[in-house]
């Protein structure tokens, strides 16, 4: 892998990294690119009702134990195992379900991408770059500057079918570039990057770790701000949430 020289750039100067003939390019939102970038930001966002709904129940044996005795509760009443049997497939339903409302409703309350353009290239606490191959809009990353003078990085997303491209390398990297430049502008001795995710797909966590980032914390049962939490939501919608922190001395 080649990169361009980091020291001699600004914060926001196209950044590139080579791997064989594809060059991904990481550059600042412009509005021109505001299509693709919601159009990769939604699918997603969508991907993760499958993952919350399905690989996740493998991560939450409390889960599996409450539909099972859903499905032998419901078994013991009627007497019947074919009966009990198509149990399991309506819960799985259900449960994807769940995991499209709270997902759906999430997007809906996302106010920062309803109007990238003023929140993203208005604002001082708000970063948006957008990655390139080939003068394709391919993922995305922002960074929102906390007011303990550390940043957070969000709305992490590549197009699924640039995957494995080291796009989310490049993206992560512009990141902490422009953290460590703030950080030497900056009075405070550390400046730490923080970031959460609830995804239960191994790739991303392996991109956190890569780059530097290790996990501070899980929260089990958590809460996505602005759920309602119903009883239902709370059985058949269930995810942890991880905490990843990257300090820069």
């Amino acid at each position: 892998m080649t990169a361009l020289d980091k020291k001699t750039m600004g914060p926001h100067e196209p950044y590139a990294i080579l791997k064989e003939d594809r060059t991904v390019v990481v550059r600042r939102y412009t509005p021109s690119d505001n299509r693709e970038v919601l159009r990769i930001f939604h699918e997603g966002m969508m991907e993760m009702v499958t993952d919350t709904a399905f690989r996740g129940l493998l991560h939450h044996p409390e889960s599996q134990l409450l539909y099972s005795a859903i499905t032998v509760t419901f078994y013991v009443f009627t007497g019947s195992i074919w009966l009990a049997c198509c149990i399991l497939p309506l819960v799985l339903g259900v449960r994807y379900y769940y995991s499209w409302k709270v997902v759906n409703g999430y997007l809906e309350r996302a106010q920062d991408m309803h109007d990238i353009d003023q929140n993203y290239m208005e604002s001082s606490e708000h970063y948006l770059w957008v990655a390139e191959i080939g003068r394709t809009v391919v993922g995305l990353v922002a960074v929102h500057c906390l007011q303990d003078g550390n940043m957070e990085l969000n709305r992490m997303s590549v197009d699924s079918h640039f995957r494995r491209q080291r796009v989310g390398v490049a993206l992560g990297q512009q990141v902490l570039r422009f953290a460590r430049l703030h950080a030497h502008s900056s009075s405070s001795a550390t400046t730490s990057v923080v970031l959460g995710t609830t995804t239960y797909t191994a790739a991303p966590h392996r991109l956190y770790q890569a780059l530097g980032f290790r996990c501070v914390g899980i929260t089990e049962g958590f809460c996505t701000p602005g759920t309602e939490r119903s009883l239902l939501e709370q059985a058949f919608y269930r995810v942890r949430h991880h905490h990843y922190q990257l300090d820069l001395h």
